[in-house]
């Protein structure tokens, strides 16, 4: 059928890839000249991305130690099996160790230092303790090999060696080692801001009217609340604006306010092309639109512009849409804005134990659930509006358009413990 000569060809979907690549080249990171960095206590790093190299002015460990509790001995000293020593000293962990004596043992603990002229360290369960005090020794069950159980100085980290990297997110592990290295404190690029608002007439705060009074079509505004403590996870800070009515002069009263003191403004709903969808022409009023609508399911309709000199996204109103769009489009953006480069999710290949048989021509995400076979079972309806998807499942198989899946066809699932952490 021939569309009338008055009516627009409408423009095909963008893929995902090309949209996403777009959307990352308007990041700027967040370490240039124009966004100061903050120095924090390591202690408070946590989830926060650096801003500068820690490199390491010492060495991890500083010296030769014990990895357990034992006798340091050399291992010339025990030719074989059931050799007796006379234990010289005892060492603890911060106490400095005196020459090991030829012919003798020294009752070492873990993290202790390893003293001079011992070449191994025989745990204690492989040795039998003979006497205390002046007349102790210690007979060695087994003939120890050089170098057991000594954990060598500066194995962890060389002097000199750049232990982390600028644009890496700093979780547990790295604010441990940044304070192996001395660091108190740590330089990471500052917190995105972001204003967030809601747009439709629909909506209703929990709490402010009880379930059985809900006005026919009226619902429980849901987006609010998860897309708030997905923009906290990465690390923002959140002004949460509320819900803005179906009007466009009001659409555009909420974005001039959000544009005067925020990074990025994110807005839910109200970017279809329905009568009542006023976000992308107040977008358009006030600024610019560069990207609208991209061929994934769900999240068809995603926007990104700017307003003044705010970055603006707006996410489609149907929550699976909204929290699907939010990790493949919203996450890497967020990340690369405060200079993470790493922004791509890990995917593995997993073996699908359902049929899908649909092919849709829009890339797919569908929510599975991995069991306990090592596969990964559907759930059964993957409506853009059941959240309850995105709860019973712990990850999404990332479906190219077009494909049909088999029970037993590798498939490629990313895991919401990567899209959320």
């Amino acid at each position: 059928m021939n569309l009338p000569a008055d009516r627009p060809v409408p423009k095909p979907l963008r893929p995902l890839d090309d949209v996403l690549a777009e959307l990352l080249g308007y990041a700027r990171p967040l370490r240039e000249a124009d966004w100061p960095v903050e120095t924090v206590s390591t202690f408070e790093a946590d989830g926060r991305v650096l801003a500068e190299e820690v490199v390491s002015p010492l060495q991890v460990p500083p010296h030769d130690n014990s990895a357990m509790d034992g006798y340091a001995v050399c291992c010339a000293d025990v030719p074989a099996p059931g050799t007796e020593l006379e234990v010289s000293q005892r060492i603890a962990a911060g106490q400095a160790p005196s020459p090991l004596r030829p012919g003798t043992a020294a009752r070492i603990f873990t993290g202790a230092p390893v003293p001079e002229g011992a070449d191994a360290v025989l745990m204690q369960e492989h040795c039998e303790a003979l006497g205390e005090g002046a007349t102790a020794r210690v007979r060695l069950l087994q003939a120890p090999r050089p170098g057991l159980a000594i954990r060598r100085a500066g194995e962890d980290v060389a002097r000199g060696s750049v232990v982390l990297a600028a644009g890496q997110r700093l979780g547990p592990a790295s604010l441990g080692l940044a304070a192996s290295v001395g660091r108190a404190q740590l330089q990471v690029a500052r917190r995105p801001r972001v204003a967030l608002f809601s747009t439709g007439d629909e909506l209703v705060m929990p709490g402010e009217v009880p379930p059985e009074q809900l006005k026919a079509g009226a619902i429980y505004n849901s987006n609010r609340f998860f897309l708030r403590a997905l923009l906290l996870r990465m690390g923002c800070e959140v002004s949460d604006l509320g819900i803005v009515p179906d009007q466009l002069q009001a659409t555009q009263a909420a974005l001039a306010e959000a544009a005067r003191e925020h990074d990025l403004i994110l807005t839910s709903g109200g970017v279809s092309v329905g009568e009542e969808d006023h976000v992308k022409p107040a977008v358009q009023a006030l600024g610019e639109l560069h990207l609208w609508q991209l061929a994934i399911k769900p999240g068809k309709p995603f926007a990104y512009g700017r307003v003044g000199t705010s970055h603006f996204v707006g996410l489609p109103g149907n929550p699976v849409s909204g929290f699907v769009t939010f990790l493949m489009l919203v996450r890497p953006f967020l990340l690369r804005l405060q200079g993470v480069q790493a922004v791509a999710p890990k995917a593995v290949a997993l073996p699908a134990h359902f049929d899908w048989g649909k092919g849709d021509k829009r890339r797919e995400f569908l929510r599975v659930w991995r069991n306990a076979q090592g596969g990964l079972d559907l759930f059964p309806n993957q409506s853009s509006g059941v959240l309850t998807s995105a709860v019973w499942g712990d990850g999404l198989v990332d479906n190219p358009a077009g494909t049909v899946i088999r029970q037993g066809d590798p498939v490629s699932f990313v895991s919401f413990a990567e899209l959320l952490s």
